[in-house]
């Protein structure tokens, strides 16, 4: 996809509000409430302009119009949302109760998926008002909730991996050796905003021993000549994810390190050719870890093989052990397999990858081999 995606209209955002509240009916909920942040944003299209304490709450249930409570200082700006033709708004003023102006939405008895992060003193609120209620959030209750993304989903998610792409080919071609790690991020984030990214999420490099570590925050160490560097990069463009990562040697690397990264490199690929409809999210996982624990590392294969990206770069699915979710075509997670020897360095490849109706395809294209940089 080039250029800016058409925009998601108020019939997306109205399929998106219909689907959660079956998805919760089918869940045996009573419903579904949404608190400000990305679930809000996916189902309504609404931002409000700042996380307060006010209460703003959809309240999402089968059978009932989809009603979105704000506070009448904020109606304006809920008005104008793409989603808000599919809604109806109620409003409350500051010096009432939001929570009795939101219990007749809701049944008193019933049991509700909250969104994650929704404030304790909202729920604590409802809870007051009806005591009969209770909750359970969305991660636990419905956590595909999001996992399937349609077309449009999926063309932002592949342009927003194309600029990864193109960020990574460009940090190769910068200097690593003599500068810290936080000006290799530096220029990381700078050029996936120049790619077309308004939001960067993280920025990774991780030097020698700090590659060991998998989420080291870039610092003040000095990058040296024969250092591995982890690179792990990412943030939302038109509003999807992207999140690769490559590892790569500052001048040529020696016999164990490029072992080591043959090793991810064979289990990351072999993890993303398992990628099929009906397998467990748990199989990629295996996949990749069985191939790491063969190869004698299997105790610095430290974290879960993956994670579903959407409108955050991490959310359901996880590729896990334990976790039997079937994948379905429109799945989107990464495949990030790596090894950590403390105190020497570390390795990780990531990709995000797609399920399609036969298997699987990446979405991020760049070289998997160990790069080596100056």
């Amino acid at each position: 996809m080039t250029g800016t995606p058409e925009p998601f209209t108020a019939d997306d955002h109205r399929a998106r509000m219909q689907r959660a509240a079956r998805a919760a009916e089918e869940a045996g909920l009573a419903g579904v409430l949404v608190a400000p942040g990305p679930d809000l944003v996916w189902l309504t299209g609404y931002a409000p302009p700042a996380a307060t304490e006010r209460l703003t709450l959809l309240v999402l249930a089968a059978g009932q119009d989809p009603v979105l409570v704000v506070p009448t200082l904020e109606a304006p700006d809920a008005e104008k949302a793409v989603g808000a033709p599919a809604l109806r708004l109620r409003d409350w003023t500051d010096g009432k109760d939001p929570y009795s102006a939101t219990a007749p939405l809701l049944d008193a008895s019933g049991r509700y998926g909250v969104s994650d992060n929704a404030w304790a003193l909202h729920l604590l609120g409802l809870q007051k008002e009806l005591p009969g209620t209770s909750y359970v959030s969305l991660s636990e209750g419905l956590p595909m909730l999001r996992a399937v993304k349609d077309s449009a989903e999926l063309e932002r998610l592949a342009a927003a991996g194309a600029a990864a792409d193109a960020t990574y080919e460009e940090i190769l071609k910068v200097a690593f050796a003599g500068r810290r790690e936080s000006d290799v991020a530096g220029d990381l984030a700078d050029l996936l905003r120049h790619f077309g990214h308004e939001q960067v999420d993280f920025t990774v490099v991780g030097s020698g021993p700090n590659g060991a570590s998998p989420h080291h925050e870039a610092g003040s160490r000095v990058i040296e000549h024969g250092d591995t560097v982890v690179l792990d990069f990412g943030g939302l463009k038109h509003g999807y994810g992207s999140d690769t990562s490559r590892t790569v040697h500052v001048g040529e690397p020696d016999a164990e390190e490029q072992r080591v990264h043959d090793i991810v490199r064979a289990a990351q690929q072999a993890a993303c050719e398992a990628v099929r409809p009906g397998i467990a999210c748990q199989d990629v996982d295996r996949v990749a870890r069985a191939h790491i624990t063969e190869a004698g590392y299997g105790d610095r294969f430290i974290h879960r093989t993956g994670h579903g990206i959407g409108v955050t770069t991490h959310e359901p699915p996880y590729m896990i052990e334990g976790e039997e979710q079937p994948l379905v075509p429109g799945m989107c997670f990464s495949v990030e397999p790596g090894i950590y020897l403390p105190g020497r360095f570390g390795v990780r490849i990531e990709d995000i990858v797609t399920v399609t109706e036969d298997g699987g395809r990446r979405l991020n294209e760049t070289p998997r081999e160990m790069a080596v940089v100056n």
